[in-house]
């Protein structure tokens, strides 16, 4: 049995079933107001908690296991910087990751092609729409974080990301930002390797629950979730939407990211 968008969402708090009603124009207005906002319990707990055990069997058997060395732009070079240049030190990401097609069904990927979930999102970020990606496999993923694993300090490439926490971990796995680390018309690099250095005072930290929708704008911003620590994992997904259609990854980036194109 299928159950509703209003047995899977707070749609009483978070109205997005009424769009331009005065409850959502109240609700679309709080969330414009910084670069990011989070929607707590936005989707109920106990839904959350059964997405993450019907996962589990994936996670443990179908799942790729990420391992990446990168640097804080996820690239190999930067104009201007050489090679052993602080800014460019390498830190360590890790993370099994399950893919849009392994999900097809679930709660996580109903919520993705929900209709009002986008609209509130594209007014949420001043665009006048938003699109799915088509991509098959990066569209949405779910990730699941082990003790010890951690998604290190990176800038984003997209304007804003959009995550749910599905499970939160006994320990660790906060998210750290340090905001407008950087501009389109400066790089910054010297506050860059002060915050690798751990010595940049304007860190912040969120701890999430589970079922907070997190919408967040990281091209410029710097940010982190922390290694996790315990037995219990830490569990999100991560939805992929652009400002036009169609939007693919290429054969050789579904490869790179999640060891198969297909």
């Amino acid at each position: 049995m299928v159950i509703s968008m209003h047995e899977l969402l707070n749609l009483g708090a978070f109205p997005l079933d009424r769009p331009n009603s005065p409850q959502w124009r109240e609700l679309v207005d709080q969330c414009k107001q910084d670069g990011m906002f989070n929607l707590h319990g936005f989707m109920r707990a106990d839904i959350a908690a059964s997405e993450v055990q019907k996962m589990k069997h994936d996670f443990d058997t179908r799942s790729f296991r990420h391992e990446r060395s990168h640097n804080i732009y996820f690239e190999k070079e930067l104009p201007g910087l050489t090679p052993d240049h602080p800014a460019l030190r390498l830190c360590q990401t890790s993370n099994q990751t399950l893919c849009a097609d392994q999900i097809a069904g679930s709660a996580v990927m109903r919520l993705y092609e929900w209709p009002p979930f986008i609209s509130f999102l594209a007014a949420t970020m001043s665009k006048p729409e938003l699109f799915v990606m088509q991509d098959p496999l990066a569209r949405v993923n779910t990730m699941s974080y082990h003790e010890g694993q951690a998604l290190n300090w990176h800038f984003d490439r997209s304007e804003f990301t959009t995550t749910m926490l599905l499970q939160a971990p006994e320990k660790g796995g906060d998210f750290e930002y340090r905001t407008d680390l950087r501009s389109d018309d400066d790089q910054n690099f010297d506050g860059v390797v002060r915050l690798l250095n751990g010595q940049d005072p304007d860190v912040q930290k969120i701890t999430l629950t589970p079922g907070t929708l997190n919408v967040f704008r990281g091209k410029n911003t710097a940010h982190r979730v922390t290694p996790v620590k315990g037995n219990t994992d830490r569990v999100i997904a991560v939805f992929s939407f652009f400002d036009r259609p169609g939007v693919t990854f290429s054969e050789d980036e579904r490869t790179g990211f999640y060891g198969r194109a297909s």
